[in-house]
């Protein structure tokens, strides 16, 4: 009998690795493959440990091993991981330092590149195979000002996803990216009320995203409904891109 497509949305019995997953975004992510069944393993960079089952600085050479080794012991297997984790500093790009070129792509691609290679071989190995989104961001194709640091590493994203769909698929694991537009937070209007405006007026839905919207994107991703989807860009940004700018 052909599954139904809300047996192929349950996550349960599946072990998803979350990383910078204790806020906006990465909490979104979580509670949606949470309540799809989904046993979730959060990780965040520093903190009180009880804020997250992982406190791990992710730019370090064993934070993969650790991560790895640390939910194999625990649940004995790995089925997904979301790399969610990342910076977005402000710096006129014409200006920027190489110690703040290096630390955009340390912790925003190269760290997701390494966490995914470690992942990945587990995920082969159990020959079941697996899924890895990377949240990249709609700044991964169009540029802003004083982001273009944050841009370049999430386009590195987006094109690490192809090479790495290229790389695993026959190992059956699966990797794709997402690309949030601006997605609401506590204050953001109030800190942020022209930019805010802007996006508004400029998406064909005429909203600003919310962590719940990214995370039913991830859902999709990590689920069996896209079981023959992998290496693409999902764009989740209300349709902004649509136009030349916002």
């Amino acid at each position: 009998m052909t599954e139904s497509p809300q047996d192929m949305l349950d996550l349960t019995g599946r072990v998803v690795i979350v990383t910078g997953a204790t806020g906006g975004i990465g909490a979104g992510i979580s509670e949606r493959l949470q309540l799809a069944g989904a046993t979730i393993v959060t990780h965040r960079r520093s903190g009180p440990a009880q804020s997250a089952d992982l406190i791990v600085d992710l730019t370090a050479a064993d934070a993969p091993d650790q991560i790895v080794d640390q939910v194999l012991e625990r649940h004995g297997h790995i089925d997904g991981l979301v790399n969610n984790a990342g910076i977005q500093t402000l710096g006129h790009f014409n200006q920027l330092k190489d110690d703040e070129w290096r630390e955009m792509i340390e912790v925003n691609l190269t760290a997701s590149h390494r966490l995914t290679q470690a992942v990945a071989s587990v995920m082969g190995g159990q020959g079941t195979g697996g899924s890895i989104v990377h949240i990249a961001s709609i700044e991964g194709h169009q540029p802003t000002e004083l982001h273009g640091h944050y841009s370049v590493s999430k386009a590195g994203l987006i094109a690490h996803a192809k090479a790495a769909a290229l790389a695993y698929g026959p190992s059956g694991v699966r990797v794709n990216t997402i690309s949030p537009g601006l997605i609401n937070r506590p204050g953001l209007a109030d800190d942020w009320p022209d930019g805010v405006e802007r996006w508004t007026s400029s998406a064909p839905l005429g909203r600003m995203g919310e962590p719940s919207d990214i995370g039913d994107a991830c859902l999709f991703l990590i689920s069996d409904l896209s079981r023959w989807v992998t290496g693409i860009d999902l764009i989740v940004d209300g349709g902004v891109l649509t136009r030349p700018t916002w």
